[in-house]
């Protein structure tokens, strides 16, 4: 256990490898401390890092505050900053560990509520803060990040110290380091999606997220949803691709306008939800305005963080949850009824956008060539008739097999305010996929070049709006380049043929009934 100068000791991470190999050290101590699964050490280790990195940065927030002669207000008090009761050095722990009776120290982090309900120690006090008259929206986020955390997983004193120890040594790197942290947590998010647990359906591909992302370009000023945000892959993207787009030109009214008042999302895992709030801080979003509920019922957990975004979106980016039935309490708040959760979804979809606005959404396969359905039709031509579907992109069957799941799906891409004429589509169903080989920004090179212009390529072509009404809003993409080589024998010469194999087959089995 490292209990040198707390606030000193900062280890230097130079690579993103080095930072990789450390935090799997944490998670090691966290396997073999009741958290044997990513599932139960990555919550775990997310409201640890979450509430270490925010006392770096509002010690930063302060010490700029007083250059300027002005008072800072934390958002949490003594003894429940990190650097009181985390930090080798924090006054609270060493208050709490110097007896030797490390079972003062776990009391404390887990705590509990008085005769009156009144809460004591750590997480109690935490998770209550959003209760407060005057509560901020950070206080609410806090809150919310511990939601789904009732005790300390960890299962000893000492597992925690050390847990502790190695978190504190992690500090929020600023601009002229590589930022590796938040590329890390991105790495454990996938961890949850192996092995086919149920994990996978809160993660998309990053190459994925980044090409729609790209495609749909979002701009400084819009306001960006996600109505499934799961752990918060879309906005994060978006987030580093505005900053990108802004680099050292950026204002700090266009940085308030980002950290604030752009990305807004919904998700409905008691267990995702707060992971998300703590990743898209971890990527520099100051004000992650979540809501926690389900989208499709409109029922909130909690929708504080949510009270003020606006009626509808300039840009939507998504991933809803494949293959999800609802019952017909949900159905009968759409227009067209449906058990599909992604049918409904893309309903919403469409009536959540501005006009002008722009949607990249991924859906299953089955949402595009079903047509035996009526809601599935009458979604689809709603869709054509409401929106200018400019673009679909078939992935390959294998894209989601690192996140457990093997299901085939697509890209739609298109814009509110003015009917389909015909649709672009790109093809990459050829690639293969796996879970060693998953798709990397390389495969979408070409999709993107294209893309401005919509060219045909062995891998493009165009569909026209009659087209996709004469197979009754059918939009599967079939590559009419990939030729299916014809037989060029006569009938009689295939029925010469089949009749000398059956032949044949006829004589294996008389030999084999001898046998």
């Amino acid at each position: 256990m490292s209990s040198k100068n707390g606030k000193n000791n900062i280890k230097q991470f130079n690579t993103q490898q080095s930072l990789n190999s450390y935090i799997k050290g944490i998670c090691d101590i966290m396997r073999r401390s009741n958290c044997t699964s990513a599932l139960q050490y990555v919550p775990e280790l997310t409201w640890l890092l979450f509430l270490r990195i925010l006392d770096d940065i509002e010690q930063q927030e302060a010490e700029g505050m007083e250059v300027l002669g002005l008072d800072f207000h934390y958002s949490l008090e003594y003894p429940y900053r990190w650097q009181d009761w985390a930090s080798p050095n924090g006054t609270k722990r060493l208050e709490l560990t110097m007896s030797g009776n490390l079972g003062d120290f776990m009391n404390f982090v887990n705590g509990g509520y008085d005769n009156d309900g009144k809460p004591f120690g750590l997480l109690p006090t935490l998770k209550t803060l959003k209760d407060k008259p005057k509560a901020t929206p950070r206080q609410k986020i806090i809150s919310e990040v511990l939601s789904a955390t009732d005790k300390v997983r960890i299962d000893s004193e000492r597992n925690l110290l050390d847990v502790l120890d190695k978190v504190h040594e992690i500090r929020n790197v600023d601009d002229t380091h590589i930022f590796p942290i938040s590329q890390v947590y991105e790495g454990l998010l996938l961890k949850m999606g192996e092995k086919n647990n149920d994990g996978g359906q809160f993660f998309t591909p990053r190459e994925v997220i980044r090409a729609i992302v790209t495609a749909i370009n979002p701009q400084i000023g819009e306001t960006v949803y996600d109505p499934a945000s799961g752990t918060g892959g879309f906005l994060a993207q978006t987030y580093e691709h505005i900053s990108n787009q802004l680099g050292d030109d950026i204002t700090a009214e266009q940085l308030e306008t980002l950290k604030h008042q752009t990305f807004y999302g919904r998700e409905k895992e008691n267990l995702i939800y707060p992971i998300a709030l703590a990743n898209l801080m971890l990527h520099g979003i100051d004000q992650p305005n979540l809501w926690h509920g389900n989208t499709l019922t409109g029922s909130a957990v909690y929708g504080d963080l949510f009270k003020n975004a606006p009626q509808l979106f300039d840009v939507i980016l998504t991933n809803p949850p494949f293959g999800g039935k609802e019952h017909k309490e949900v159905q009968a708040k759409f227009s067209y009824k449906t058990s599909a959760t992604q049918v409904l979804f893309l309903q919403h979809l469409i009536d959540s956008l501005n006009h002008n606005g722009r949607c990249g959404v991924v859906l299953d396969e089955g949402v595009l060539f079903r047509t035996n359905e009526t809601a599935f039709v009458q979604t689809k031509k709603k869709l054509l008739n409401d929106c200018d579907l400019w673009c679909i992109v078939s992935l390959p069957a294998g894209t989601f097999a690192a996140a457990g799941g093997g299901v085939k799906a697509n890209i739609l891409f298109f814009t509110k305010g003015k009917p389909t004429e015909k649709i672009w589509y790109y093809d990459l169903s050829e690639v293969k996929v796996t879970k060693r080989q998953p798709l990397t920004s390389k495969h979408f090179e070409e999709f993107l070049e294209l893309l401005p212009d919509r060219q045909d390529s062995e891998r493009s072509w165009t569909v026209t709006r009659e087209e996709i009404e004469q197979k009754n809003y059918d939009l599967k993409a079939v590559n009419p380049n990939i030729k299916v080589e014809e037989d060029d024998q006569t009938p009689e010469e295939l029925i010469q043929f089949i009749e000398t194999k059956s032949q044949e087959v006829q004589l294996v089995l008389n030999n084999l009934r001898k046998g």
